[in-house]
């Protein structure tokens, strides 16, 4: 910020009062990049009013390079004006304390990587017999038996550190047993991790533009024109994806009890099963590829039918 665009201190109070105590609540970390003094000393002059525990999911991050290990950069849209800014107080830094560029080449995975990792060497590394990842079928396997009627499944977040804690024992070759873990959410947010870190998403770029152009399929046409299109997708890829809605299938069987219809089940996928090469582009279609998750639910049946 600068002096000609600071927020003054009262509209910050009103905005932060504007978040709903379930908001709050459930927010799982909150991101301040590139932390001013004067940021810095607003916090602290709130402090009275902000809860402790609220208080404690606030983090500051200096630089990009930062957030980048949290979340993925390319999937956000930046401001041009951010991003120079962080490239003026890089440039502003001692060579010997730069941080790392935003996007590093890509070194190897690790001998037992599970997260990060495409389809096709997870089905030579730790896959199945069907073909299906390790941590799906763990997953999956563990909210069959324990989660099916648990309320707001998929919706709830789960403990940042604890994630990171199962990703690592994964991607270190240990085993993980959610039955011991026993915790629902815990393994719905490995779930739909794993699936948003797959290095090109489940249903592949090349069915991006059938995918958001789908809404403008008849009725009458949807069923065909959705078995053509999963017909052109890897194997891999169809099977993940065949044990995925299988059993998304069984959640939304439970809806009554657990909330998740195949509406809000294709709210919450959606964006995980696809997504665009460019912020910009996945911004823009989350409608679309939501609405096309709702039809593949509804067609279960017949699109994946032998």
């Amino acid at each position: 910020m600068t002096s000609e665009n600071k927020l003054s201190l009262s509209w910050l109070r009103d905005a932060y009062r504007e978040f709903e105590r379930k908001y709050k609540k459930n927010i799982k970390a909150f991101y301040i990049v590139h932390p001013t003094m004067f940021i810095r000393t607003v916090l602290i002059f709130f402090k009275p009013l902000i809860s402790f525990k609220f208080g404690r999911k606030v983090h500051y991050v200096n630089y990009l390079s930062e957030l980048e290990e949290i979340v993925k950069c390319d999937q956000l849209v930046i401001p041009s004006r951010v991003r120079a800014y962080d490239d003026k107080i890089r440039m502003n830094l001692k060579p010997s304390v730069v941080p790392g560029p935003i996007s590093p080449a890509h070194s190897p995975p690790l001998p037992f990587q599970q997260f990060g990792v495409s389809l096709s060497a997870l089905r030579d590394r730790g896959a199945d017999s069907d073909g299906i990842p390790l941590v799906m079928r763990d997953t999956i396997t563990f909210l069959q038996e324990k989660g099916l009627q648990t309320e707001g499944i998929f919706r709830r977040s789960a403990n940042v550190n604890l994630v990171k804690n199962i990703q690592l024992k994964y991607n270190s070759g240990e085993q993980v047993n959610f039955f011991e873990i026993d915790d629902v959410h815990l393994a719905a947010v490995i779930l739909k991790t794993f699936l948003r870190e797959l290095p090109e998403p489940l249903l592949t770029y090349n069915l991006y533009d059938e995918v958001v152009t789908f809404h403008r399929v008849d009725s009458a046409s949807q069923r065909v024109t959705v078995q053509n299109m999963l017909r052109s997708l890897p194997e891999e890829n169809y099977a993940t994806l065949r044990f995925l809605v299988q059993f998304l299938a069984q959640v939304s069987a439970e809806s009554e009890m657990n909330k998740m219809t195949n509406t809000n089940l294709a709210v919450v996928f959606g964006p995980n099963l696809l997504w665009g090469q460019d912020a910009a582009m996945t911004l823009s279609s989350i409608g679309p590829i939501n609405n096309f998750t709702r039809a593949l639910l509804d067609l279960h049946e017949d699109v994946f039918s032998q």
